[in-house]
């Protein structure tokens, strides 16, 4: 997985992974979840990437628009 940089300084997510068709997020409690383009829908799966590059905003999006649209808890 690759660190999230927490540019905004106060977010829970740690770290992340991507793949074409999904990213899956490690989060400061470390609990690890899954969410797939069938999950979130393709257009929330490229906010979703494109906001763990950027460093800021991921975990605020994934609380205020898919917070229980995971495909899988994986830890």
């Amino acid at each position: 997985m690759e660190r999230y940089q927490n540019l905004g300084g106060t977010s829970s997510v740690a770290e992340f992974e991507m793949d074409a068709d999904a990213i899956t997020v490690r989060f400061t409690d470390g609990a690890v979840y899954e969410y797939t383009e069938a999950s979130v829908g393709r257009k929330n799966l490229e906010i979703m990437k494109g906001l763990a590059v950027e460093g800021i905003g991921l975990n605020s999006f994934i609380m205020t628009e898919v917070r229980t649209d995971y495909a899988a808890k994986l830890h």
